[in-house]
């Protein structure tokens, strides 16, 4: 009973930390569902750890994919993204919680208005920037709220 609260509490925190980006919240979710998991040495805790972690996976691709395509067909180039990216680390270490978006939405814009040498020009880019940021963070939220029903899955089949 004690494990099942302590994954509880890793899983709702992990979920805060996507959607106030925190801590790397799948990773909390995951492991939630890990410290509920491997203790109970079954085949429906095994069953269970092993499906999250493959929907953490194939949301992590996806989370990365679909919004780095939409930026592409939006005509924002490879150089730009990777300028996005570099300055969202950086605003990462530099902004708590929020550096790497906006770093990221920054270095798109930046990035655009030096390629393109007007800002009406790079906000569009920009706008698409945001876009994507919103798409990654709402395929991770969908990520993390399927790998814990699959959790809560096992807890119905097997408390």
């Amino acid at each position: 009973m004690a494990l099942t609260l302590v994954a509880a509490l890793l899983i709702v925190i992990g979920i805060a930390g996507i959607v106030i980006p925190v801590l790397p919240g799948v990773i909390v979710v995951l492991a939630g569902i890990a410290v509920w998991s491997i203790p109970r040495g079954d085949a429906v805790g095994w069953w269970v750890l092993g499906i999250s972690v493959a929907i953490v996976v194939v949301g992590s691709v996806v989370k990365y994919l679909v919004p780095g395509r939409k930026l592409r067909d939006a005509g924002v180039p490879g150089r730009t993204i990777v300028v996005g990216v570099v300055l969202g680390v950086v605003g990462f270490f530099v902004i708590p919680v929020v550096g790497l978006f906006i770093g990221f939405v920054l270095g798109v814009y930046l990035a655009e208005l030096a390629r393109l040498g007007s800002s009406s020009l790079a906000w569009p880019s920009a706008r698409s920037a945001l876009g994507a940021v919103g798409w990654s963070i709402l395929i991770e939220l969908f990520t993390a709220l399927l790998a814990t029903g699959v959790w809560i899955g096992g807890l119905i089949i097997a408390p």
